[in-house]
């Protein structure tokens, strides 16, 4: 197993949510930028790899956050980016500068309020299947 194949697949990720015409005008991030929670954006997180190599070489199985953070009125505008995301990720394979993705698949979702419930934040969760 290695992780060296990570930056890259965030990279790709970045690189998918950016140019998806679903997701034009949205703001795609990796850290929370100054004055979070005003607005809507998306917010590349937390990751966990898991080595999935076998007889035919190296692999990973990349757990991968994905957030969509909104102080819009209700979950309509939130829910909506969501379905843009996972639209965009799921069974994409993008090339990478190492590694090949073999798929992305969606793991789950979990939708809240945050800060009185003036800031909706749907956290999902994808599967990325990575050769090395």
């Amino acid at each position: 197993m290695s992780y060296g194949a990570a930056a890259a697949l965030q990279a790709a990720i970045f690189t998918l949510l950016s140019g998806a015409p679903t997701l034009a005008g949205a703001s795609i991030v990796d850290a929370l930028p100054p004055g979070a929670g005003r607005g809507s954006f998306v917010l590349i997180g937390s990751e966990e790899a898991l080595d999935a190599s076998d007889k035919s070489g190296g692999g990973a199985e990349h757990r991968i956050s994905v957030s969509v953070i909104s102080d819009a009125s209700g979950f309509l505008t939130a829910k909506t980016l969501a379905a843009a995301v996972s639209d965009a990720l799921v069974d994409a394979s993008p090339a990478m500068s190492v590694g090949r993705i073999v798929g992305i698949r969606f793991v789950k979702a979990v939708a809240r309020r945050l800060e009185d419930g003036d800031v909706r934040r749907i956290d999902m969760t994808f599967r990325a299947r990575v050769e090395i």
